[in-house]
């Protein structure tokens, strides 16, 4: 059984709201020296991911716009960067929601840009944890995540342990 064009173009709106949540969780807080934190000679630090994540919203919405185009962005200045990766996410639910015909698959749409996304989330997650200021972990499955809700402002968390 497959799903709707509507039901799938739902699933594809809440799981961008999920990297919002996810995001918001992951980029809340962080000192703006973590910015900069690096590990290693091969390896992304935390403004590098968070530019990386802005793009990846950035050619989500050309993708479903049908004219699909990729730029790699040099990174902000942390608060900005976080003002722009959310902005792209909007941008790309605002017209996830308008209706206008997806020039491609949602499921081709989740796969590349927003799975890749929710990597990247993970990876700044654990590089706050090595720069010594961990999140908390939750059950996310318990999250209030709403379609639509795709700033920094989320629900409080339900279940969170250490």
């Amino acid at each position: 059984m497959s799903a709707s064009p509507d039901s799938s173009r739902q699933l594809l709106r809440h799981s961008v709201a999920t990297v919002a949540y996810r995001g918001g969780k992951a980029l809340r807080g962080a000192p703006d020296h973590f910015a900069s934190f690096h590990i290693g000679d091969k390896t992304r630090t935390p403004a590098q991911i968070l530019a990386h994540l802005g793009d990846l919203f950035d050619w989500a919405l050309s993708i479903a716009q049908g004219q699909q185009g990729w730029h790699d962005s040099t990174p902000l200045p942390w608060n900005a960067e976080i003002e722009r990766f959310l902005a792209a996410l909007k941008k790309f639910d605002d017209y996830l929601a308008s209706g206008e015909p997806l020039h491609a698959s949602a499921e081709g749409l989740f796969q590349g840009p927003v799975a890749d996304a929710l990597n990247h989330i993970g990876q700044i997650a654990m590089l706050r944890r090595l720069n010594g200021f961990a999140i908390k972990g939750e059950n996310f499955f318990k999250a209030d995540i709403v379609v639509g809700r795709v700033g920094l402002e989320q629900s409080a968390p339900r279940r969170e342990f250490e």
